[in-house]
């Protein structure tokens, strides 16, 4: 039985509108838009009717970049795709990319197949999948070919950690030349691995073994020198290239350099290097190891060069790298020793309130909002319009947002599977207050009324911004 539901009175945000209008949903899709208290709105009829007066009404947001169940520091993030697709549900996220991961000496297709079977039947939300590859050789290249035909179009390669998914120059090289030619995008987590493995051994011979080492240790410098160099194999390969999770001043300016220069480049920032900074890091009692992730948190004065180049396009989306450890049993593997914190942060329910806060604090405007958390990520990686927009054929993914509501992020009342927040007692307006996921309602009123096994595999075409 088809299901018609009509939103009224809400003002509609996307990334190139603002207007009040009500919303029609059949089938799983938006089937109208109509200007509020118009004969055409009035014609827009349907068996259930929500009043969104007073609210935005705003597209699902898009979080392209998650790790659920990840293998990490001999554990695994404490997130399945059942528990952190409910929770980035409750924040507003209604599609998530996650990383399956190609293990040394493994093609792609096993490990592909292994996150497919992680996943299946298990999410709240719809998904889709990156190919994180560890093993650049002939097969794996051929292999690129496969997964992008059949909608798994982005490829990350990582810079650091040595030893276990590192790519040397000529791995890089090797495989952005690839999708030069099957129109793939490389993503790159851009840090200089062996140098920072070097400073890692001083520091921990100096006995630095607190969590803020971290920090210290994996130096702006040396992002902006991976970022660099990562920009430069890529124009040599004649293909685009996306950093992952840019934390510091000098990695922006190269971005933006590039960019100045005609170059398919493109820059990802997450929530944490936006609102936490080193001070978290140094928290006493070990409570820094709560912060650990890498790219690490920066001093403070970084973030006015992150927002910057969120406001002037040189970063484009915002993602959050979510990859929760909890701090009893998991981030303690690194008492001792900051080397062995398994590193992530916890992030996918608190992004889309996040970048509301930012707006009232005037970082962003609120179609910069949308855009950077729903229509850019979605068309990176080739997903739009079906996602990140509010228009006629669009999936009815669909946020009630409560621009008024006022809440405080704590542990004791997120959804994500993890014994803290990162945010723990932070202030926000804003919140979500209904979320439907092609047509379903999965948040109604503050109440969870999903289930897993709604979300379903998405296929996704190439990069939109190069067509």
């Amino acid at each position: 039985m088809s299901t018609r539901t009509v939103i009224r009175g809400g003002l509609v945000i996307t990334a190139s509108d603002e207007l009040h209008a009500d919303v029609l949903m059949e089938d799983g899709r938006i089937a109208a838009l109509a200007a509020s208290h118009t004969p055409a709105a009035e014609a827009l009829t349907a068996e259930r009717t929500i009043d969104a007066t007073g609210k935005y009404v705003i597209p699902g947001g898009v979080d392209a970049h998650t790790h659920m169940e990840l293998p990490f520091g001999g554990t695994f993030a404490s997130d399945t795709f059942e528990t952190g697709t409910r929770a980035a549900a409750w924040g507003g996220t209604t599609t998530i990319v996650d990383f399956a991961v190609q293990s040394v000496g493994h093609t792609l297709r096993e490990g592909l197949d292994a996150w497919h079977a992680k996943a299946e039947g298990n999410c709240a939300i719809d998904y889709a999948f990156h190919m994180i590859v560890s093993d650049v050789n002939d097969e794996t290249l051929k292999e690129m070919d496969l997964l992008v035909e059949e909608g798994v179009t982005s490829f990350k390669q990582f810079m650091a950690y040595p030893g276990v998914f590192y790519s040397d120059d000529g791995q890089i090289l090797r495989a952005m030349q690839r999708s030069a030619d099957n129109g793939g995008l490389i993503m790159m987590h851009a840090e200089n691995g062996i140098a920072i493995d070097v400073l890692v051994e001083q520091a921990l011979a100096r006995g630095e073994t607190d969590p803020r080492f971290h920090g210290e240790v994996r130096k702006a410098l040396l992002e902006a020198e991976a970022t660099h160099r990562a920009i430069r194999l890529a124009q040599v390969a004649g293909a685009p290239l996306y950093v992952v999770h840019v934390s510091a001043t000098e990695a922006v300016a190269e971005l933006a350099r590039a960019r100045d220069d005609g170059l398919p480049v493109f820059g990802e920032t997450c929530p944490q290097y936006l609102f936490l900074s080193t001070d978290n890091l140094a928290e006493p009692d070990f409570e820094g190891a709560k912060y650990v992730c890498s790219t690490p948190l920066r001093p403070k004065e970084h973030q006015a060069a992150l927002w910057r180049g969120l406001r002037t396009n040189d970063l484009q989306v915002v993602s959050t790298d979510h990859c929760p450890f909890c701090f009893s049993g998991q981030k303690e593997l690194g008492r001792g020793d900051f080397s062995k914190i398994p590193n992530g942060l916890p992030g996918v329910e608190n992004r889309m309130d996040l970048l509301h806060q930012a707006v009232l604090d005037g970082h962003i405007s609120r179609r910069r909002w949308i855009e950077i958390a729903c229509a850019s990520p979605a068309r990176m990686f080739g997903l739009y319009p079906k996602k990140g927009t509010i228009a006629p054929g669009a999936d009815a993914d669909v946020v009630i947002y409560d621009p008024h509501a006022e809440q405080v992020m704590s542990a004791g009342t997120h959804h994500m599977n993890v014994d803290y927040s990162a945010y723990e007692g932070r202030r926000v307006t804003g919140r979500v207050e209904t979320v439907f996921s092609r047509g379903v309602l999965v948040v109604t009123g503050r109440e969870y009324t999903g289930h897993a096994g709604h979300g379903v595999y998405t296929p996704r075409s190439t990069c939109q911004y190069l067509t």
